[in-house]
This record gives C-alpha cells, sequence and structure tokens, in this order.
C-alpha cells in the first residue's frame, strides 16, 4: 500500500542517541518550507504518523513546498507506558528523551533546512501532543509553537502517582509554566503560535486543553483553544483533518 505519493520528498535516518542510549530513527518529508516536528501518538514509532495517513493529509502543502515534515519515534513504551518502572526512572527518561530532541534532533532539522537558527513548530496528537507542547514550552528559543491536537498536559494527573522531582517538573507544562519568567516568557508572549485543540467527544479530555488554556491566560500568553463538537472523537480521522486546518490558518 503507498501511504505517501511517491513524487513526494521522503529522506529516512537516524543515529545513536547518545542521551538516551539507543538508536533513533527519523524520517523528512518535503523539499522546502519551515520545519515542523511531528510526533507518535502512546508509544509507537516514527512512521505511523505515515501510516495512519496524517503525513498525506498534509501532503498538498508538503508538494508545493510550503512546510518540511519531520517524524521520529516514541520512547513511551520505556517510559510513561511501561507500569512497572518507579516513576523516578519514567521520568528521567523522559528528560534524558527532550535532551535528545533538543542536542540531536534540532541540529538535524537545522542542518537539513540549511538554516541554523531555524525555529521549529511541534505537533502531536494524543500522547504526541504532549511531547509537543512540553518541548515547545520547555525551549521556545527552539521551538516557534505547537499545535496540541487531543492533548493533555499535565502527567500529574495519570502518571507521577503523588510523585515529584525536578525531571519531572521540568517536563510537565501544567507544573513549570506557571513559574515562567524573563526572556522565556517573553518568547511565549510575543514570537510563538500555540494552537490547543480538542473534541468532545468518544475518549476525548477536553478539560485537558481548557486547564492549559487558564494556565496561558494567567501567564498572559496568546493562544488558541478551539473546542470542536461533540461528534469529534479521539481518533485518526478527526487529526487529519485538524493538522491541515491549523497549519494553514498559521500561515503554512
Amino acid at each position: 500500500m503507498q501511504f505517501v505519493d511517491p513524487n513526494l520528498s521522503r529522506r529516512l535516518d537516524g543515529w545513536y542517541a547518545r542521551a538516551i542510549g539507543m538508536d533513533m530513527p527519523i524520517v523528512t518529508y518535503g523539499h522546502a518550507g519551515p520545519a515542523v516536528l511531528l510526533y507518535p501518538t502512546a508509544a509507537a514509532d516514527y512512521l505511523e504518523n505515515e501510516r495512519f495517513f496524517l503525513v498525506k493529509a498534509v501532503e498538498p502543502l508538503l508538494m508545493a513546498g510550503r512546510l518540511r515534515l519531520f517524524s521520529i519515534d516514541s520512547i513511551n513504551q520505556h517510559g510513561w507506558m511501561d507500569r512497572d518502572l518507579p516513576v523516578s526512572l519514567q521520568a528521567r527518561r523522559q528528560a534524558a528523551y527532550s535532551q535528545y530532541v533538543e542536542d540531536d534532533v534540532v541540529p538535524y532539522i537545522r542542518h537539513v533546512c540549511g538554516n541554523p537558527s531555524e525555529r521549529i513548530l511541534t505537533t502531536g496528537a494524543s500522547f504526541g501532543g504532549f511531547h509537543a507542547a512540553n518541548q515547545f514550552f520547555r525551549r521556545p528559543d527552539l521551538f516557534r509553537g505547537v499545535i496540541g491536537m487531543s492533548a493533555f498536559y499535565d502527567l500529574s494527573r495519570g502518571y507521577f502517582k503523588g510523585y515529584s522531582d525536578d525531571n519531572c517538573y521540568r517536563n510537565n507544562p501544567a507544573w513549570f509554566l506557571p513559574d515562567a519568567s524573563g526572556d522565556h516568557l517573553a518568547r511565549l508572549q510575543h514570537d510563538s503560535q500555540i494552537v490547543l485543540a480538542s473534541g468532545q467527544g468518544a475518549y476525548e479530555a477536553p478539560d485537558s486543553s481548557r486547564r492549559m488554556s487558564a494556565i496561558l491566560d494567567a501567564k498572559g500568553i496568546p493562544h488558541w483553544l478551539d473546542m470542536w463538537g461533540p461528534d469529534v472523537n479521539h481518533d485518526w480521522p478527526w487529526w487529519r483533518i485538524m493538522l491541515p486546518y491549523f497549519l494553514e490558518r498559521l500561515g503554512y
């Protein structure tokens, strides 16, 4: 089965990621345009978004050179999705994953784009939306914005089990964003694009987006909270509609 147009520029790459101690693949779609980093859902791999036709949904933008899309592996199966691990180790692996993206993936994307100062838009659905938001809100100097689709923004509600340490704090937007200040806060307030989108149908958690919106409002951070209807479920057909819709409206 063809998941993307055979004429679409598509490149597989990868390397040993020292921060997390494993080989990590990456796929690039498109030949030109600003960079978008796409995360998989849950414990999936870097090609999941292609197999579920999310890449196909933005193919017209890719073919037109309006953006270049990068997709990476999740390591959730070695972290938050492995319930046998202590939370301290799960949090340590999350911190290592964030470091891998910041220290390895960002320079790679900048090299491919030929722009050493490229700021990258992040996006993803469900758990991928959490990672996209966490990465952006941690480092708005590296990332220009986020499109969170059917995402959650507070790991303490389902994963921390009452535990807390520095790795938890620094990788949980609901915890660290209220303390944002200085240049970090100014970048979020004046030079970022933030979309929080959720359906209100089966398996969606719209209150997660509402709570994050309230945190952003309290910090004076402009954003777009977009609540879709009760017919919009937590599933791929809707994310295939959401992603091109928001990319177009952000100017891609």
